[in-house]
């Protein structure tokens, strides 16, 4: 528990993940990390941002009652060292060094994974799509990701627990942090259904409009592939398409109608080389 400290220690200085895991790199651990001096900063950087969280006592504190209160929780904690963290998520330059999980961890390094994503304001055609191909993708043994969030995400783990399958929800919050409340229900199912919740962010820490694009890295991080069944042209959705793409993930999108201005941005998608979804064929390798 004394190391899994100094990872929470680190993971909540406020720096850019990619700064976190360039110190990581130079000092392999995050105790000697912690235990660096101000004069030995000094000797390595010219931040004083950097050095100014590095030595305050306030973020040490938080540390120490994050720990406290997951213990308590009984929230599993899985470090970039643990053996349990997903192997995909090494790959992306701003992986997590930190992640709070309730439920199945063994479904971090599930075989198959296919994020299925899309707007919040659905339509009916947007709803009975996804639940759909959610549906048919846990059938075919396929672990399904999502966000957790109202509309197409929220339907995507629905189908896949009426298959009786497995699916991991990514959020924007902390662990504990239900958000929208409304969905307080299929987060318990998924856990009672031997399903994954997962966050980078500790126990009740609230979700804030910045957080969305970073879960969206994870859910593209984790996923072999991103399905995005309905999306308006500034749907986050098509965010997580784009990290995808950096990240080398093929994006395949279900076409919508072309009066809908909930489609615009999935059919923009296949006119800019998305694969093309009309059945379960399309997309998985069968």
């Amino acid at each position: 528990m004394e190391n899994i400290f100094y990872w929470i220690w680190l993971s909540i200085l406020d720096l850019s993940q990619i700064q976190r895991n360039k110190l990581i790199e130079i000092f392999k651990t995050p105790k000697k990390i912690y235990e660096l001096s101000q004069k030995e900063l000094e000797k390595i950087t010219s931040s004083e941002k950097i050095i100014k969280q590095i030595i305050t006592k306030e973020k040490r504190k938080q540390s120490q009652k994050i720990l406290y209160e997951t213990q308590k929780e009984k929230i599993e904690i899985i470090t970039i060292e643990n053996n349990l963290y997903p192997s995909r998520l090494k790959n992306i330059i701003d992986f997590p060094l930190v992640l709070y999980s309730k439920g199945n961890t063994k479904l971090l390094n599930e075989k198959n994974t296919i994020a299925i994503i899309g707007t919040r304001n659905n339509s009916v055609y947007g709803k009975n799509t996804t639940l759909k191909l959610s549906y048919q993708i846990a059938r075919k043994n396929y672990c399904v990701v999502s966000g957790l969030a109202k509309g197409i995400d929220s339907y995507a783990h629905k189908g896949a627990l009426i298959a009786k399958g497995k699916t991991i929800a990514v959020l924007g919050s902390g662990i504990n942090y239900i958000y929208p409340k409304e969905n307080s229900r299929l987060y318990k199912e998924i856990i009672e259904k031997e399903g994954l919740i997962i966050s980078e962010y500790p126990l009740y820490t609230k979700p804030i409009p910045e957080y969305f694009p970073k879960r969206n890295r994870l859910i593209s991080g984790i996923s072999d592939k991103i399905l995005i069944t309905e999306a308006s042209k500034k749907s986050g959705s098509i965010i997580t398409a784009n990290i995808a793409l950096d990240q080398g993930k093929d994006i395949y999108v279900v076409p919508g109608n072309i009066t809908s201005y909930q489609s615009e941005g999935t059919n923009n998608l296949i006119k800019e080389g998305a694969f093309l979804v009309s059945s379960l064929e399309d997309i998985l390798d069968l």
